[in-house]
């Protein structure tokens, strides 16, 4: 039909929305047996001056676009801007009996996306019961989910509880003559929400149900087992347990939902409510199965009630019902974990003499048992007797008895049976066998890691990148470089190049290992072999040099790594930057800074942090508080490193009300102080005296939530011991070790010193006897305080005994 104008020039008054109050239940507006042949048409249009069209022709065009079988998108851009949501629900209701499923599907899409058109509650309900009716179940699940989760606009009163509006509005919609289709539709329901809803804790399944059901509509038997295993699988007990006995009000249980719930029952603990509900089956006329027998057995293994276990057994054969290998695997296991293992192997033997073969799991659990109680030999046993039944131990099997030993802290049998394994050619795991050597490696057994690693790559299995990057740093840690440099040059013979965080490990660690000439000589048949460095390997490369105070190399570097395509970024000026101030240079460092700058490059917190701890170095302090009132006008996010440098500064200078102040600072800032402000706090007070203040600040930190470390009280101690209230230092003391903080070799040297200068050279030499004693190794500045010590006091003699003493430890 040709269209005169367009209909979104025309208006509905107000007042025509609310001319009928919403519907209740389904209207049906023909009750004749046929339906017409031809939908009824829209009215002519009117034009602007006339009266407006009336619900009536309103109804009309709605009717005429849902009832084909297609749909005229260009009536909905007519007819849509006209609709309210409530004006639609009463038209679509009216008509929905006569409407096609798919044409209002289409509809109820196109007005949702193309005029964010909300349709309410209850039209939403029609359609997904209209597409459940026409058997469009896909359909019908697609949109209950994206209304569900807010990609269909509806019009929820309370969206927090839009399952419930959904629930209400469903049941509403109820009638005697759809009773199937109602009750698809819970079925629909309660899988969506179990299936696409998970999140939410099975909750709105659940709440569905329980609404339905007390209104005496129940879903299928179906559903009602998949609503209950869902909840049991997910260990929502508790629900299951509720669920289960609305359900069987409703429904008459079968073999699955009774075992479904008793599985419930036991996985809960709840062992007698399971044989109780079990005794309430057969009363029934439920015969229970073999799985049903074997949850209740489990649940009594599970409880240690060993006894009714094999009662329930015997109870099963006596009603024709046969043991399955689960049956004694389960029987097993529970005889295992109470370390009955006489009575396992019984039962393993009746299980061979009933035709069963034990199988992998039964084999495990004997062996995993073995292993927990220690009884390594029979575990070994164990895994021969499963070899002679054509069983291969499985990953399994090995975790069992390598982790068995593992766990007892036998490494070195550990590693026999391994390298029996190996050596014999047994096929093996490699997860097993990489477990084993991250073990080692987590226990610092570096050379055994590297013994299974290279005999792992002899059979061409390479580990992962992350355990090899593990083993090189490892190697490296424990002063093993050149062997991490071979296992590096054996991966690439066997053409398992190492990986860039492999080689960077290699590199980190021949760096901190001291010259960086041999590091050099290190690095050249490397990169003969195909190393590339990256930025990370240069960085590395320039801090080595910088911490050796070899700036200029590493400049050189720089220009290299720009050479090679690769653009210094912040880290690297950082790390030159700081190393020019190491060597009081920091005037260079700051020329340095303009030129990164210059680059395009942005400073970051650690660049300032770095210039300010410069001016420290240099006690420049002042500088340092400009840059650092810079930094803060700066869109930079401070942290507590920067803070900490000019507290230092301004403790070590003893302007503690500027250091006091910057940490009020940090705290309005929201930036925690750390032991490293404290430490350095605590030590600038006790250097003017302050040492009953520094002490309080000890009692702030725990309350901060800070354990203040060796650091913070052999500040404190050193406080107390230019006060000579060495009686304050015991009670320290005490208070360290009761935190189970032990003295380092500065805390010892301050007390020695401390002594010392009292005279109380017994005391002083006793402390150092204890250090020794402790592991805690004497510097030279510890022994020139006691030999001071001795001095002062004329005692000459044991002055040379000291100097001798640190000779010969030299």
């Amino acid at each position: 039909m040709h269209f005169s104008m367009d209909l979104r020039r025309l208006s509905i008054p107000k007042s025509h929305l609310f001319l009928f109050s919403p519907i209740n239940r389904p209207c049906v507006t023909c009750t004749a047996q046929h339906r017409p042949q031809e939908p009824p048409q829209p009215p002519p249009l009117q034009l602007p001056d006339q009266p407006e069209p009336t619900d009536q022709s309103l109804h009309n065009w709605v009717f005429s676009i849902l009832s084909k079988p297609y749909l005229d998108s260009s009536k909905c851009k007519a007819v849509v801007p006209l609709l309210s949501p409530l004006q639609f629900d009463r038209l679509f209701c009216s008509i929905s009996s006569n409407v096609n499923p798919r044409t209002a599907l289409y509809f109820f899409y196109f007005a949702s996306e193309s005029f964010k058109f909300r349709f309410t509650v209850r039209s939403f309900c029609v359609l997904v019961r209209l597409l459940i009716g026409s058997n469009l179940v896909a359909p019908a699940r697609l949109l209950l989910i994206r209304s569900i989760d807010g990609n269909v606009p509806v019009s929820y009163a309370n969206p927090s509880q839009r399952h419930m509006e959904i629930a209400i509005a469903m049941l509403a919609l109820n009638t005697v003559a759809e009773r199937g289709v109602g009750i698809q539709t819970l079925d629909l329901l309660i899988h969506v929400y179990c299936t696409q809803f998970k999140n939410m804790g099975f909750g709105y399944a659940v709440d569905v149900f329980m609404f339905f059901s007390g209104k005496g509509v129940f879903p299928s038997l179906k559903t009602c087992n998949f609503l209950l295993s869902s909840l049991v699988k997910a260990s929502e007990l508790h629900k299951s347990y509720q669920v289960f006995e609305v359900m069987s009000r409703g429904v008459s249980p079968d073999i699955y939902l009774f075992t479904t719930a008793i599985n419930a029952f036991c996985k809960g603990g709840k062992v007698d409510e399971a044989i109780g509900l079990l005794s309430k089956m057969e009363g029934r006329g439920v015969a229970p199965n073999v799985v049903t027998y074997n949850n209740v057995i489990h649940g009594l293994c599970k409880s240690r009630r060993l006894e009714e276990a094999f009662q329930f057994k015997k109870k099963m054969v006596e009603n024709n019902v046969n043991p399955s290998l689960i049956t004694y695997s389960i029987l097993i296991n529970g005889l295992i974990k109470l370390e009955k293992f006489y009575e396992a192997n019984c039962v393993l033997k009746e299980m061979c003499n009933r035709g069963f073969l034990p199988n992998e799991v039964v084999y495990n659990t004997l062996i995993d048992g073995f292993c927990k109680t220690g009884n390594i030999s029979e575990a070994l046993k164990t895994k021969d007797d499963m070899l002679t039944h054509g069983l291969t131990p499985n990953s399994v099997t090995l975790n069992s008895i390598l982790q068995g030993y593992c766990k007892t802290n036998q490494l070195e049998h550990a590693e026999q049976i391994l390298d029996k394994m190996l050596s014999r050619g047994l096929s093996i795991n490699q997860t097993v066998c990489f477990s084993v050597i991250h073990w080692l490696c987590m226990k610092s057994r570096f050379d055994s890691a590297l013994k299974f690693t290279i005999e792992m790559l002899s059979r061409n299995c390479r580990p992962s990148n992350g355990l090899l990057t593990t083993l090189v740093s490892g190697l490296c840690k424990d002063g093993k470089h050149s062997k991490a440099v071979e296992l590096w040059f054996r991966l690439c013979n066997k053409g398992f190049a190492p990986n860039t965080a492999t080689s960077n490990a290699l590199i980190h660690g021949l760096c901190e290992s001291g010259s960086m000439q041999e590091v050099v000589l290190q690095l050249k048949p490397m990169l003969e072999r195909g190393l590339v460095l990256d930025r990370i390997s240069y960085n590395t490369l320039i801090s080595g040099c910088c911490m050796e105070g070899k700036v200029e190399e590493g400049f050189k570097l720089k220009k290299e790594m720009a050479k090679q395509g690769i653009e210094p970024d912040t880290y690297t000026y950082n790390l030159l930057m700081h190393g020019l101030c190491n060597i009081g240079k920091v005037d260079d460092a700051v020329k340095v800074w303009d030129e990164f700058e210059n680059q395009g490059l942005a400073p970051n917190v650690y660049t300032y942090g770095v210039i300010i701890d410069g001016y420290r170095k240099a006690g420049r302090v002042d500088e340092g508080e400009k840059l650092f009132s810079k930094l803060v006008t700066k869109k930079v996010e401070l942290n507590s490193v920067v803070y900490n440098t000019l507290i230092r500064a301004y403790s070590t200078n003893g302007n503690m009300t500027a250091a006091l102040g910057l940490r009020l600072d940090m705290k309005k800032k929201g930036i925690q102080p750390t032991c490293a402000t404290y430490s350095s706090l605590i030590d600038g007070l006790c250097n003017i005296g302050s040492v009953d203040v520094a002490k309080c600040l000890l009692d702030e930190m725990r309350n901060e939530g800070l354990l203040p470390d060796v650091v913070c009280y052999t500040a404190l101690i050193h406080g107390y011991c230019k006060l000579g209230q060495m009686d304050k230092v015991g009670n320290i003391l005490l208070e360290m070790s009761s935190f189970n903080i032990k003295p380092n070799k500065i805390t010892y040297t301050v007390m020695i010193d401390g002594y010392c200068k009292l005279g109380n050279m017994e005391e002083a030499t006793r402390l150092l006897s204890e250090m020794t004693k402790m592991g805690v190794v004497p510097d030279a500045i510890t022994y020139n305080a006691l030999t001071n010590g001795f001095c002062k006091e004329r005692k000459v003699e044991e002055a040379f005994e000291v100097c001798d003493h640190m000779a010969n430890k030299e």
